[in-house]
């Protein structure tokens, strides 16, 4: 960029911003608390039809009555205000990867000193985050972003026009790169434009990520953009799973996590399982086959730390007591987890046994 140029768009720029200034002075004293410069024009890496990111913390509803968009020569502006909350709060705790709003914007205009301490608190919490370890808080903020990802797959797969294949791959896209901007504990420094370039620079990055991003955008057969998006999921959930396994401490069975849990899987599922499978019914043996499945994942990940325990892959529909043996396996096996812990479960052969302990707990 020649360097008048650049300079002709560097004054227009000022222009704009005490014009912006000037207004908030004038009008929304009480309304408007900040205002910041982000953005391209803030980093140095504009052109000549950049816009101007301007980011104007209103603390009013009246605050939004400076907004205004309008195009200037030949580029398009948009000033509009953003509230603390909920978009430069979530930025603070880095649920939103777009963190540079808040960590990187050059201030330009504050109205009253609470103001600048409230940038100042918000800015201290997402320090205080991106100061972290890797490990569950940032695991967690993906693993959302990941659910997004497979809801707009699965939209993929049930859309029929090109433009709402696109739109739902467009989506797998933005929330893998969120999520592997997550995983690695950072945020987005630049634009779109420049994700792959600063992605490229991670520590934790999945396998053929950049070529199947590329090929999401580049395919033009429907099918091809599904294949692209898939292996772009694939990567991003293998990349977690990866992580967690490696960065994320595993619970441990103890008496107090696995309390009632045994008895609560007995009284829940067990005769539904046996009483289904023995009366031949496929659909009530599955479903209570898929409910224990839940449970014990639930207990493995979540709750107890018990083993995996595999209880679907034993369902056939034409040999239901398979699956009806395995768990009443699996219910010896978990029991086993008891006894490890010195707990004993809570099984009474009268009323008046069960009477005489639970009056005196």
């Amino acid at each position: 960029m020649e360097e008048q140029t650049k300079m002709s768009l560097l004054h227009k720029n000022q222009q704009i911003i005490e014009m912006v200034i000037e207004r908030a002075k004038r009008d929304f004293a009480d309304d408007i608390g900040l205002i910041g410069l982000t953005g391209s024009f803030n980093q140095g890496d504009f052109h000549e039809f950049s816009d101007l990111d301007l980011v104007i913390v209103n603390v009013t509803e009246r605050g939004l009555e400076i907004n205004f968009s309008f195009i200037l020569g030949d580029v398009g502006y948009d000033i509009y205000c953003t509230p603390w909350e909920p978009r430069l709060a979530s930025q603070s705790v880095l649920e939103s990867p777009m963190a540079a709003e808040l960590l990187d914007m050059e201030v330009l205009y504050v109205a009253k000193p609470e103001h600048l301490d409230m940038l100042t608190r918000y800015r201290q919490a997402a320090l205080d985050e991106l100061a972290k370890p890797i490990g569950r808080p940032c695991l967690d903020r993906a693993a959302v972003y990941i659910a997004k990802a497979k809801e707009e797959y699965a939209n993929a797969l049930l859309a029929e026009e090109t433009s709402a294949v696109r739109l739902a791959v467009g989506g797998v896209l933005y929330n893998s790169v969120n999520a592997v901007v997550s995983m690695n504990n950072t945020y987005l420094k630049h634009g779109p434009s420049q994700y792959l370039e600063e992605l490229r620079a991670y520590q934790y990055l999945p396998r053929g990520f950049e070529t199947d991003c590329l090929a999401i955008v580049s395919s033009k057969d429907l099918n091809d953009i599904r294949d692209a998006a898939f292996a772009l999921l694939k990567g991003t959930v293998g990349l977690y799973l990866e992580m967690v396994d490696r960065f994320v401490d595993k619970l441990s069975p103890t008496s107090d996590n696995l309390r009632g849990t045994y008895e609560e899987l007995w009284c829940n599922y067990r005769n539904k399982i046996i009483r289904s499978a023995d009366a031949a019914d496929k659909s009530a043996t599955f479903f209570a086959a898929y409910n224990a499945q839940q449970y014990l994942d639930e207990m493995t990940g979540e709750v107890s730390g018990t083993p995996k325990f595999d209880l679907l892959r034993h369902f056939d529909p034409d040999d239901l007591h398979a699956v009806k043996t395995a768990f009443v396996t699996i219910m010896d096996e978990y029991l086993k987890e008891y006894i490890k812990v010195g707990r004993e479960a809570e099984v009474f052969n009268s009323f008046d046994e069960l009477y005489a302990k639970f009056m005196q707990t």
